[in-house]
């Protein structure tokens, strides 16, 4: 039996966001990332069990937390391990737009040894955005030539790249 449509279109790999302040999140991420909001699920209380947009081509989900179930924000754990990477034509516009609608910058835009164009940024939910614009092409050698020139080299790489 074939299931119904579903409102939001999954990738192989999809990101589920949880944030505290959910509704807020998706007013920053379409001011920072350009992002189109697809869907919104509120519960009784207020606080969004779904959500869903799109940023470059691909589906991002998200919710608020509920700590009461175990989902807890970045913030209420202080960090995140997690860096989710757009590529984008212009790193340098990405991360002013994502600044000035209120991420914090973690690692201005660089060019980095493995031929992009790098920047990474820390949104006012406590995830990551790394925004990425490929410069050179490498091949296999020269990429493990580079990266070894970087590591011997400590500031060729920012510690959070």
């Amino acid at each position: 039996m074939r299931s119904a449509p579903s409102a939001t279109t999954v990738h192989r790999v999809t990101p589920h966001l949880v944030c505290r302040g959910a509704a807020e999140a998706l007013d920053f991420y379409a001011r920072a990332l350009g992002a189109r909001e697809i869907l919104r699920m509120p519960t009784p209380d207020g606080r969004l069990m779904h959500a869903s947009i799109e940023v470059n081509d691909s589906t991002v989900m998200l919710c608020d937390e509920f700590p009461e179930m175990g989902n807890k924000a970045p913030t209420t754990l202080h960090g995140t391990p997690v860096t989710i990477h757009l590529p984008v034509n212009d790193v340098d516009a990405s991360i002013a737009r994502a600044e000035a609608a209120g991420a914090r910058v973690v690692m201005p835009a660089a060019d980095m040894f493995w031929g992009d164009r790098y920047g990474l940024i820390e949104d006012p939910f406590g995830h990551r955005w790394s925004f990425g614009t490929p410069k050179r092409s490498l091949t296999p050698d020269e990429l493990a030539e580079a990266a070894q020139a970087a590591m011997a080299n400590p500031g060729a790489c920012p510690p959070d790249a």
